[in-house]
Formats: structure tokens, C-alpha cells, sequence
């Protein structure tokens, strides 16, 4: 499977061009990697995922003619848009808890408080999530490309996916201890260059 790139135009380009035919270059590249995302922070939307993403597109189209990518500034792209996406999922959220409240029409005692949080420890942990992400697009891209042998591929996930222990899996496939190591220190090189590639940010 190919690995989308994008070209360091590409924000200023869709920000030029509301209507511009790259749009359909960053929506293949981000889309996949914001629904992962919200499945990790918010599992209760899951059914809202494809509106809340489509509600972040919108308000990015609007805000692009704007926006400038500054990295010193602002940190990675996927930064500016998983708060888009925050937002959206926050809004949705105490809208729903309006709607349930008006419909009970009970006064409900309110949820307590989330404990306090450093910025920094938000930001942390929505790059983890944002991390998590990106790993599992590229995983399912790595074993989904046919140029790689069929039993690399099986070794590669039992030993470094399941955690099998190496010498394990090397009996059960009749090879050597060393094919194993070989083939896994293959596999996760090409599996850091498909993350690389997905998380680049774009430039202005």
C-alpha cells in the first residue's frame, strides 16, 4: 500500500483554494489517523466519528486562508488539528449531556470535576494518542504490502506485535534464532519509515 506524502505547499495550496482538487490528497492522508484518534480519546462518540471528523474539515477550510504554519511556534500540525477535533468532540459532548438533562427533567447532580491537569500532561497525552494512531495505520499499511513475504510478515507480528518469545517462534517455523532477529529488524525499520512518512508535517 502507498504511503501518501504531502508536498510542502500543501496547506498553503488548500488554504488559496477552498475548492482545490488537494483536498482530496490530505483528507486520504489525515483521515484515517483523526478517527483513530477519537476512537482512543473518546470511545462513547464512536458513532459520531464521521461527523465530528467532517465538522473538523469544515472549520480547518475555514480557518486555513489564515493559518501559517510556524513549527518554532506552534509545534507539529497534527497539534493544531487534534484540537480542532478536542473541540468538536467536547462541544458534542455537552450538548449531549444538555439534551439529557432536559429530558429528565430532573435536576441531576453534576459529574465531579476531572482532577486537574498541567497543560503539558494534556498535551502529552493527546500526542500519545495521536502516536498510537499513526502506529496502527502504518502497522495495517506494513502487512497489507505484498512485497513482503507472507511468513515475515507472521513472524513479525508474533514476535514483535504478540510478544512471543523469539526462539519460540523460530522452532515453530523451522528457521534459525538469527532469521528471526533479522527478519523482525527488517520489518520495524520499514514500519519507522512508514510513521515517518505519515506524521510529516506539512510545511507552509
Amino acid at each position: 500500500m502507498p504511503v501518501p506524502t504531502t508536498s510542502k505547499t500543501l496547506l498553503r495550496d488548500l488554504g488559496a483554494d477552498a475548492r482545490s482538487p488537494r483536498w482530496a490528497e490530505f483528507v486520504s492522508r489525515y483521515r484515517p489517523m483523526m478517527e483513530s484518534f477519537l476512537a482512543a480519546k473518546y470511545p462513547s462518540l464512536a458513532a459520531d466519528a464521521d461527523d465530528l471528523v467532517q465538522e473538523t474539515l469544515l472549520a480547518l477550510l475555514r480557518a486555513l486562508p489564515d493559518y501559517r504554519y510556524v513549527p518554532g511556534e506552534q509545534g507539529s500540525f497534527h497539534n493544531y488539528l487534534t484540537g480542532i477535533l478536542r473541540n468538536k468532540a467536547a462541544s458534542l459532548l455537552r450538548r449531549r449531556a444538555a439534551e439529557s438533562e432536559r429530558d429528565a427533567r430532573v435536576a441531576a447532580e453534576p459529574p465531579p470535576p476531572p482532577p486537574p491537569r498541567a497543560d503539558e500532561e494534556a498535551a502529552a497525552r493527546d500526542e500519545e494518542a495521536w502516536r498510537d494512531a499513526v502506529l496502527q495505520i502504518a502497522l495495517r499499511q506494513l502487512l497489507a504490502d505484498e512485497s513482503v513475504q507472507e511468513r515475515t510478515k507472521q513472524v513479525f507480528v508474533r514476535v514483535a506485535v504478540e510478544g512471543e518469545d523469539p526462539a519460540a517462534v523460530a522452532e515453530a517455523f523451522g528457521i534459525e534464532r538469527n532469521a528471526v532477529d533479522q527478519m523482525k529488524s527488517r520489518m520495524t525499520r520499514r514500519l519507522r519509515d512508514l510513521v515517518a512518512a505519515l506524521d510529516a508535517a506539512p510545511g507552509a
